[in-house]
């Protein structure tokens, strides 16, 4: 399978809350639902393409304990009958039990794990939300696509994707398109460490 991973981010690259203003208060964090007012029905159907590209998903405990307390429980919505049925995995070395059926709770060696799990056959496995963990897997080679849809706002404040003191990592662009609420969607796949030169060396 291939690792994907998906997340939704402010201009200044944070990625803390952006589906609701109680969806993650943690470390005082106070704008939580900046994403919203720039989803549209484009963007829904593209949400909805990659997640029907699935075959399992991986987790952050954090944003596992934010799903698994919410989608059981959204029945009618579209995307609930693929994330509630599909397997999936959450990275936590605190996590006793799983009540979001069916979970396996990964612990240990992670990006070890993680790449047994890439070994088995299967299209992809995602990763929504969960920055931390991807921050890691990225930094670890393991992650194959990232997937970035961007909102046109500065949060000024909250956890981002890429933090300063992050490890490095070289990227190619693959598509690059904007929805009608304002989102640009970035699909990127990893191509290792970045390369790096010196403007103006050739003139």
């Amino acid at each position: 399978m291939r690792l994907v991973l998906q997340e939704f981010l402010s201009l200044d690259g944070v990625y803390q809350g952006p589906g609701s203003p109680d969806e993650d208060t943690s470390d005082g964090f106070t704008r939580g639902g900046w994403f919203v007012p720039h989803m549209d029905e484009e963007f829904e159907r593209q949400a909805g393409t990659w997640l029907d590209a699935a075959d399992a998903f991986l987790f952050g405990r954090r944003t596992y304990l934010n799903f698994a307390r919410d989608w059981p429980r959204m029945t009618e919505h579209p995307f609930a009958g693929i994330l509630n049925s599909l397997p999936k995995y959450v990275a936590s070395h605190s996590l006793a039990e799983a009540g979001w059926d069916p979970t396996t709770i990964l612990s240990g060696d992670i990006p070890a794990q993680v790449a047994e799990l890439k070994a088995q056959s299967g299209r992809e496995l995602q990763i929504h939300g969960s920055g931390r963990l991807g921050q890691s897997l990225l930094a670890a080679g393991l992650v194959d696509e990232l997937r970035l849809a961007i909102a046109p706002v500065v949060v000024g404040t909250g956890r981002r994707l890429f933090p300063d003191g992050g490890a490095p990592a070289g990227l190619r662009l693959l598509k690059c398109r904007t929805t009608p609420g304002g989102l640009a969607i970035h699909v990127y796949e990893s191509t290792g460490l970045p390369e790096y030169g010196t403007y103006g060396a050739d003139a």
